[in-house]
């Protein structure tokens, strides 16, 4: 699992990445090929009814769409510190990390990307400038990519 590790973009062009919003009852997944798509998109949902479900869902998904490396979003605190829901998360990425066979998988600090999700639907006709509860989760998972992306291309920008 990479939490530090930064890379080079020109290193992931073409791969498609699976960006995943973890929460205990729903979890948002996005998706995004560098190089081709302009942005990452939301994909979709998984009611969370078992770990081991939403395990075998999640590997469906990366089987059908072909994804190369995968983003958990990590939340901390605003103070940045970690949250019990950080330690779930991590445990969670970890047993998601066993289940995957060669693919890279990344944690990235997703602070308020829940908040985010929820201003930007209430300023895009997409979402009738509404919170669209069934939507949200996937909007988060793909803030979380852009976040990872952004992340990667300022480190190489230095």
């Amino acid at each position: 699992m990479n939490k530090q590790n930064l890379i080079k973009i020109s290193d992931i062009n073409n791969e498609v990445l699976l960006g995943i919003d973890y929460g205990e009852k729903v979890i948002g997944l996005a998706l995004y090929k560098v190089g081709a798509d302009p942005f990452p998109q939301p994909y979709d949902r998984i009611v969370v009814s078992s770990d081991q479900k939403s395990l075998e869902a999640i590997k469906e998904v990366i089987d059908n769409e072909v994804v190369d490396r995968v983003i958990v979003g990590l939340p901390h605190l605003t103070d940045g510190s970690e949250s019990t829901m950080t330690l779930k998360v991590k445990k969670w990425a970890h047993g998601l990390e066993g289940f995957l066979k060669n693919i890279p998988l990344h944690l990235q600090d997703e602070t308020l990307s829940t908040y985010e999700a929820e201003q930007r639907m209430k300023n895009d006709p997409r979402y009738n400038f509404k919170i669209d509860l069934q939507k949200i989760d996937a909007l988060a998972a793909s803030i979380i990519i852009e976040q990872f992306i952004q992340e990667q291309t300022d480190h190489n920008d230095n």
